[in-house]
């Protein structure tokens, strides 16, 4: 009988807890939440986040405070995210680095596979290779050749160890077995204004910064990274019509939460974020930057990290 009073209160308890979690949900958000972005303002993945944030704001009904946490290839921005309380009330745009940056540092203050929550992920834009017309390559072919012949003497613009165009050239170099020169930059517009004055060679870069400067001659398009060619650049073909059968690379972005936060208040968000990419006026202004707006299941942007961060181990080597 005692034993049976003990399961019988531990039941209630349990029950109470769970009425408390479920009608606490419900409320969510009663506050403002702050929604991180690695990165400084202005750039792909600062203005992919005020897209969906100033969406997100209307239909929860509560402000969202984009929080600027720029450094150290993303990572403090989203160590940030790891040791904030698993409440729903802070959030993070994750990009392409969050999956390089294990393979790129042996030690993280956080845990990439553990120490977050996946939401969905909001889209994916290809990139373009660039090189300055200085260069003696007219195709992707040609300038594989020139980078053999040459070894050490082509060189890129990047925006940091861990930034899309980096990881880009990584991916290049590693398939076409070629070695060229790396140059960091403070960002991706220095990066892009680095490769038309002609200190830079070779850039790979999202499609929008790079329309100009191809339609001035100041820049000649060897390939795009996306499975398909693309609208903005339907003469220019993809890295795999051109020579490396299957490349693909994509720049990336999609939503966190700390590991822990409740599935009621993921559920809540994931429906949300969801039906903003799906909206027609979110999807033109994404297009807009060169990308696809696309939407996910928690399960689904968890599955893509897991790949990502697989693909980038056998890619990449530590820098530290």
């Amino acid at each position: 009988m005692k034993s049976t009073r003990v399961s019988a209160a531990a039941f209630a308890g349990a029950f109470a807890g769970a009425a408390a979690t479920a009608a606490w949900a419900q409320q969510y958000p009663y506050r403002p939440i702050r929604f991180i972005v690695p990165y400084g303002a202005g750039g792909a993945s600062d203005i992919s986040t005020r897209i969906i944030a100033s969406r997100l704001a209307e239909s929860l009904g509560q402000q969202i405070v984009v929080d600027n946490r720029p450094g150290a290839g993303s990572i403090i921005g989203t160590d940030l995210l790891a040791k904030s309380a698993p409440d729903g009330y802070t959030l993070m745009m994750a990009n392409i680095s969050f999956s390089a940056n294990p393979a790129l540092h042996s030690k993280l203050p956080y845990d990439a596979r553990k120490d977050f929550t996946p939401i969905s992920r909001v889209d994916v834009m290809p990139n373009v290779l660039l090189v300055h017309p200085s260069v003696p390559a007219q195709s992707v072919a040609e300038l594989i050749a020139l980078a053999k012949a040459k070894p050490g003497q082509l060189n890129y613009a990047s925006a940091g160890v861990g930034s899309a165009n980096y990881l880009n050239t990584e991916l290049f170099q590693s398939q076409a077995g070629v070695k060229v020169v790396y140059i960091p930059y403070q960002g991706g517009g220095q990066a892009v204004a680095a490769l038309v004055g002609g200190e830079a060679q070779m850039l790979f870069i999202t499609v929008p910064p790079a329309l100009p400067h191809i339609k001035s001659a100041r820049a000649r398009a060897l390939a795009v990274t996306s499975l398909k060619r693309i609208a903005a650049l339907a003469d220019v073909p993809t890295l795999g019509e051109a020579v490396l059968p299957g490349f693909e690379f994509y720049e990336w972005h999609g939503v966190l939460a700390p590991a822990g936060t409740p599935p009621a208040v993921i559920s809540r968000l994931n429906s949300e974020i969801n039906k903003i990419v799906a909206m027609p006026e979110v999807r033109e202004r994404i297009s807009n930057l060169g990308a696809d707006a696309v939407g996910s299941t928690p399960a689904e942007m968890a599955q893509h990290v897991n790949a990502e961060i697989a693909k980038w181990r056998k890619v990449l080597k530590p820098v530290n």
